[in-house]
């Protein structure tokens, strides 16, 4: 996520340093286009001026900093789409190439001033929403009806027989799930999907005893925050996976989601952790990756209790291979003053819940896997019915079965099999 601009601009130098010809194309959602790597590869290809071509694909998942894709925008039509066409056009656009390398000549501000007046001339026909892009250096076109398939060919088309035009970036509207109703209407569901029944959407999922640990992760939350005012909820672009979509619900003005902007969100912990507040960051164990540098220098650093609740940790199933959270427990047990958990079944995750939000001098961590709880008694195992859990001593292990031959050692969800 984030990064398809980047890597895309790498293969477009590599390209010209072996003086190939072949067309290099990024391809980012408008939710990626939040992450700040995505604005930093933007910069530097309008620097550099190499031919590529970037298609922002927004399907309005994810609302944009520009705001270009919120309730005031305009409708994308015939209009849009034969003005973006004339944007393409091939004998215009190389027109301005000639009309650049001129105006680069003329002396004092005049350049500055034909550029400006360029931009804003073509700001008339597409909108401010050109303007970001601009500005960073690449040539903009669009909205484009996406579902629009003539129309999108030959824009493209246009843009790939185009000789020296530097970085161009396609802004290319479409609907998620356009044409099946349960796709279109569930935005943050069936990105990816099992068996499903057809007609209603609703995948063909096991009937379980237990929740899933996310949810028994987000009733201990709101338990916490029921009793403590200063108890905060993060997450990057992920309510649903994280189950902060269930915090927000009953605690709208405590929930914040910064986009997949996963290095903000820790550094953004961190600030409100400096203010006296309680962050809870929740971000899946792989996407926190992003952000161990925030973890190390705005968080450890400090010594600041930012609180990380990890998701989909260990081996991930059908999320992919992109999703499987492998490596937190390496990178962050090395974290100097980290306490690190996970647990072994549901009632000691909300007890996990309970200790971070109590440890206040340090930060701390806990993983949990994905999937459905094991099925302990929550009475018995100290979890009141609110899911409101009790702050366990740090540093303190459990014996689970007593024996004279063998000790073994389990941590998290392994431990389930040494008792096996």
């Amino acid at each position: 996520s984030s990064t398809s601009i980047s890597a895309g601009l790498g293969m477009a130098v590599g390209r010209d340093m072996k003086g190939r010809k072949n067309n290099v194309i990024a391809v980012i959602g408008d939710g990626a286009i939040t992450g700040g790597m995505a604005y930093e590869a933007m910069n530097n290809a309008g620097y550099l001026d190499t031919n590529m071509i970037v298609i922002l694909n927004d399907n309005k998942q994810v609302s944009l900093p520009t705001q270009y894709n919120g309730k005031t925008q305009d409708p994308v039509g015939g209009l849009s789409n034969t003005l973006a066409r004339i944007q393409a056009n091939k004998p215009l656009r190389e027109l301005r190439e000639v009309a650049k390398d001129v105006t680069r000549n003329l002396p004092g501000p005049l350049p500055d001033l034909t550029a400006k007046i360029d931009e804003y001339a073509r700001g008339m026909i597409s909108g401010s929403q050109a303007t970001l892009f601009e500005e960073l250096g690449l040539y903009y076109i669009g909205p484009i009806d996406g579902h629009n398939i003539d129309e999108l060919t030959a824009i493209l088309s246009e843009v790939k027989n185009t000789d020296s035009i530097g970085p161009v970036l396609i802004h290319v509207m479409t609907e998620k799930g356009s044409g099946y109703l349960p796709a279109m209407t569930a935005s943050d569901k069936m990105h990816g999907v099992s068996t499903y029944d057809v007609r209603t959407g609703k995948q063909n999922k096991p009937v379980t005893k237990t929740m899933s640990y996310t949810n028994y992760f987000a009733d201990s939350l709101i338990a916490e925050a029921e009793r403590d005012s200063r108890v905060v909820g993060i997450h990057a672009a992920m309510g649903g996976g994280t189950g902060l979509n269930r915090f927000e619900k009953r605690f709208e003005d405590r929930t914040y989601d910064v986009g997949i902007a996963e290095q903000h969100a820790v550094t953004f912990a961190a600030g409100l952790a400096c203010e006296g507040l309680i962050p809870m960051c929740a971000i899946y164990s792989t996407f926190l990756q992003r952000g161990y540098d925030q973890i190390v220098h705005d968080v450890a650093l400090q010594n600041l209790p930012v609180r990380f609740a990890m998701d989909r940790a260990g081996l991930v199933g059908a999320d992919g291979a992109t999703h499987c959270g492998a490596f937190d427990v390496a990178y962050l047990a090395c974290v100097p003053n980290m306490v690190v958990m996970a647990p072994s079944n549901e009632a000691e995750l909300c007890h996990m819940v309970a200790t971070s939000i109590a440890i206040d001098d340090r930060p701390s961590a806990f993983r949990f896997p994905r999937g459905n709880g094991i099925g302990v008694d929550m009475a018995d195992a100290g979890v009141l019915g609110d899911y409101k859990g009790t702050p366990l001593e740090v540093g303190k292990g459990v014996v689970r079965r007593e024996g004279t031959d063998v000790a073994l050692v389990g941590y998290g969800q392994r431990v389930n099999q040494c008792l096996a």
